[in-house]
């Protein structure tokens, strides 16, 4: 039967690429993923068919692995992270559902085997790295609009505020959209301190990794980049410093029983 491995691989750092997602990886023939993720799995990718799409292409890329795994290749197909979370396995179900609906014209592709193996995503390991910070409940919110409404996007914002959310900003800036981290900045103040903890991850787990520590009030869209993840705590984080050492951690409420 065909097989297509739908993969997640981590942030970046070989050391958190998950051992079933290696298991996956050395299984397949083709890889299919943005070309930096494939230079990112160094010697992993050795002696297996690359297939090189731009960012951009993701619904080229999702119809090739399904054509790839259709006609007998054990296919990987790669997403950093968690394959899961704003990455590509929710394209690859789609258009089997449209598949489904009679809106495509690939019946093979329903007879491909599909299996997807989950990732660290940049949240888990941004968090990981200042401490504890999705200690109590979180929540992500992608700042592209791309393929969803602002206005959606900002009632998020909103119900992350009013709910008292730490929240995970995804696609926070890029080169056409410098304006929505510091709304979303905004909206939040509304809700939480000015002195709300914030960290700033970029190129996580990767050789360039930067984490800055900074606050709410404090967070400007300048210091970000499309390499970039913030994660706002809510009103009971905290931001401790045990000599050079910093730590964000959100309390669960332990403090009652301590």
């Amino acid at each position: 039967m065909s097989k297509l491995f739908v993969i997640g691989m981590g942030p970046g750092d070989l050391d958190l690429v998950a051992p079933k997602a290696l298991a996956a990886l050395k299984a397949s023939t083709d890889m299919v993923a943005y070309g930096y993720y494939l230079d990112l799995l160094g010697d992993i990718c050795h002696n297996k068919t690359h297939h090189d799409l731009p960012l951009g292409e993701e619904i080229a890329r999702a119809r090739l692995a399904l054509d790839l795994a259709a006609s007998g290749k054990t296919t990987a197909l790669i997403s950093s992270g968690d394959i899961g979370i704003y990455a590509m396995a929710t394209l690859v179900f789609e258009l089997l559902d449209q598949q489904l609906q009679g809106k495509e014209s690939h019946p093979e592709w329903l007879d491909v085997e599909i299996e997807v193996v989950s990732g660290i995503s940049a949240m888990q390991a941004g968090a990981s790295k200042v401490g504890a910070m999705l200690g109590h409940d979180f929540c992500t919110i992608s700042l592209s609009d791309l393929l969803t409404p602002w206005e959606s996007i900002d009632k998020r914002i909103h119900a992350a505020g009013a709910g008292d959310f730490v929240v995970s900003f995804y696609n926070p800036v890029s080169k056409k959209r410098d304006w929505q981290l510091n709304h979303a900045r905004d909206v939040l103040l509304k809700y939480r301190p000015a002195t709300t903890p914030v960290m700033i991850g970029r190129q996580l787990t990767r050789p360039d990794e930067e984490i800055t520590f900074t606050t709410l009030a404090e967070l400007d869209a300048k210091d970000v980049d499309m390499f970039t993840m913030v994660s706002v705590g809510n009103s009971e984080s905290r931001h401790i410093q045990n000599g050079e050492k910093n730590w964000i951690y959100t309390p669960r409420g332990y403090s009652k029983k301590l």
